[in-house]
């Protein structure tokens, strides 16, 4: 939504403005990289540096305030770590 407060109807949408959950860069990482629910997974459409641009923008605008920065080496161990555990 263009407010980034969520929707619920034909879908759920949970919201990205204020979301506590966005705190850790790893959870909207593998959130993207994997997708969720109504959400594509990105893994194979994005590069490492765009996924870090998308969660750095979400975590730091829509009332988010996290300063740390993802970089596209943290979503490379990001995925590596996530395919190690989909491969057992």
């Amino acid at each position: 939504m263009p407010d980034a407060r969520g929707a619920k109807g034909a879908g759920e949408y949970p919201a990205l403005a204020a979301n506590t959950k966005l705190a850790s860069a790893t959870f909207p990482a593998a959130r993207v990289l994997n997708g969720w629910l109504g959400m594509p997974r990105f893994a194979d459409m994005l590069s490492d540096t765009q996924i870090a641009e998308v969660v750095n923008f979400v975590r730091t605008n829509f009332g988010n305030h996290y300063a740390d920065r993802l970089t596209a080496e943290d979503v490379a161990r990001i995925r590596a770590a996530m395919k190690s555990a989909g491969d057992k």
